[in-house]
């Protein structure tokens, strides 16, 4: 079963007031035998038979980092290369074990990173687009767009510089 309990943490809200089950009916199927439904051996010929794709669960190791925080983060990654009964027994034997990054990187390999942009809130024109200030004299305040469209059409444009949310952007690097 799952033995790390920087893990565990990960399933609950209050890790000191809970009574630390998570995957303990999870771990009672090891100790089935192989002919059983219960048992992993079927799940993973089922597995073999069946799958396309094959994906790990992965945690971070937060005993290692001088970070006040305990609980792991939990990520999914596909295995790739070789036939599927060869993905399955990678995966298997890295059960529990520790995956380095030399083992699925090579040395100055290029990557793609996908996440997100660090959130800003809500921001003005000036600083979500760079628009230009009005002069001092200006009625009503000079951090907005001096004119947001003709007459017609009666609509604001989607090309407009208006307020509203900066930062929180998908991007792949």
């Amino acid at each position: 079963g799952v033995s790390t309990p920087e893990l565990k943490r990960r399933f609950y809200k209050n890790w000191m007031n809970s009574k630390k089950k998570a995957f303990s009916k999870y771990a009672d199927k090891y100790k089935e035998d192989a002919s059983s439904k219960k048992s992993v051996k079927r799940d993973l010929d089922r597995l073999k038979k069946y799958c396309q794709v094959i994906r790990v669960l992965c945690h971070t190791q937060m005993d290692k980092l001088k970070l006040r925080q305990k609980k792991a983060h939990l990520t999914e990654i596909q295995v790739n290369g070789g036939t599927i009964a060869q993905k399955i027994d990678w995966a298997q034997s890295k059960f529990e074990q520790e995956i380095t990054v030399s083992e699925v990187f090579e040395n100055w390999e290029m990557i793609d990173t996908i996440g997100v942009t660090k959130g800003k809130g809500n921001a003005g024109v000036v600083k979500r687009y760079g628009v230009k200030r009005l002069q001092h004299k200006t009625h009503r305040g000079v951090r907005r767009v001096g004119c947001i469209g003709a007459w017609h059409p009666a609509s604001v444009q989607w090309n407009v510089a208006r307020t509203g949310g900066l930062g929180y952007n998908h991007r792949t690097e």
